[in-house]
């Protein structure tokens, strides 16, 4: 992974170079993306994406069933994939330890998991509003929120890489075909990064021609920001011009 990312940044015998690199990865991946994006002779990159995650926010009436099952699909994809539970029920927390016990047991990925589910954390906060203070906090890559309403919840989350509702809304459908892309920002960057939209893969350039009353009409904005600043240059750029209007 992070070697071919290096083969896209910089380009080998055959295959060229390329201006930017879209796309989820591991941990080695997301570094060597990172890395390329920083170096001025690189490529720049969409967005930093894995390894994944995945908060779950859950009241006491949410399915403990649900919730470890969403813990424990974050859980299969590596070793350091983090899952975690973010709830206002102590009991609530009790229920879903003792859930991914028994259903770690059914899974094939025994390996992975064995790390993974030992990483897992189930966190509990004096309410719900705590509770989401936690997620916005975390900016996790996955949210999956499980209360009685949830959404009257929804305007108070400001950072998470996509959202997913109710109990009947799994992460599992938005890994597949839920609709929206799902390379997503982890490691708290969905503080400042969105999910990978076909924006991404858009280029926008301006443009400027001004007449010369446009030019007249500028002008004097121009030139007394230029010289707050104390650049006279820029204000001579402008005022050479204005000599040669009528």
């Amino acid at each position: 992974g992070a070697q071919a990312i290096a083969a896209m940044a910089y380009g080998t015998d055959s295959v060229p170079r390329c201006d930017k690199i879209f796309g989820p990865g591991n941990a080695w991946v997301t570094a060597a993306k990172q890395r390329v994006s920083a170096d001025p002779h690189g490529a720049a990159i969409d967005l930093p994406a894995g390894p994944s995650e995945v908060l779950v926010l859950a009241d006491d009436a949410a399915d403990p069933e649900y919730i470890a099952a969403d813990l424990l699909a974050q859980a299969e994809h590596s070793p350091d994939a983090q899952a975690l539970l973010v709830t206002d029920s102590a009991a609530q927390a009790q229920r879903v330890g003792r859930e991914i016990a028994v259903q770690v047991g059914d899974l094939s990925r025994r390996e992975i998991l064995v790390s993974s589910v030992a990483n897992i954390r189930l966190i509990v906060a004096p309410d719900l509003a705590t509770a989401v203070a936690i997620a916005n906090r975390h900016a996790p890559e996955h949210l999956i929120v499980q209360v009685r309403e949830p959404r009257a919840w929804l305007d108070r989350i400001q950072h998470a890489g996509a959202i997913f509702l109710g109990a009947w809304s799994p992460e599992s459908v938005g890994d597949y075909c839920g609709g929206p892309n799902h390379t997503l920002p982890t490691y708290g960057y969905a503080r400042a990064y969105s999910g990978l939209g076909l924006e991404d893969f858009q280029k926008r350039i301006s443009v400027q021609e001004l007449t010369r009353q446009g030019l007249a009409s500028l002008a004097p904005a121009t030139i007394a920001l230029a010289r707050m600043e104390g650049l006279d240059a820029h204000a001579q750029a402008v005022l050479r011009r204005l000599k040669a209007l009528p």
